[in-house]
């Protein structure tokens, strides 16, 4: 799995309308293998990323946990914890 992917469920406050699109996004531009779709693709690429940002919302309201919800700091300091480790 890509590593810059993260995930969105289950926090507090819950994900953004701008996370979620930003997630559609990089999704799609891992697909299709280009950062900036040409001019005559561009109308395809956009209504890929609304398509699955739709999608990932929806899925996102649908999921149900027992777990309480995480806490987007803690969720950062861990990942800088790791990071530093691994660049070390």
């Amino acid at each position: 799995m890509c590593r810059n992917i993260k995930p969105l469920f289950n926090f507090e406050p819950p994900a953004t309308d701008v996370e979620i699109h930003d997630a559609a996004l990089q999704f799609v531009r891992k697909l299709s293998g280009t950062n900036k779709p040409s001019k005559r693709n561009e109308a395809a690429f956009e209504r890929a990323v609304s398509s699955i940002a739709a999608c990932a919302q929806e899925l996102i309201d649908a999921l149900e946990t027992s777990q309480p919800p995480r806490n987007r700091e803690e969720e950062a300091a861990k990942a800088r914890a790791r990071a530093a480790v691994r660049f070390a």
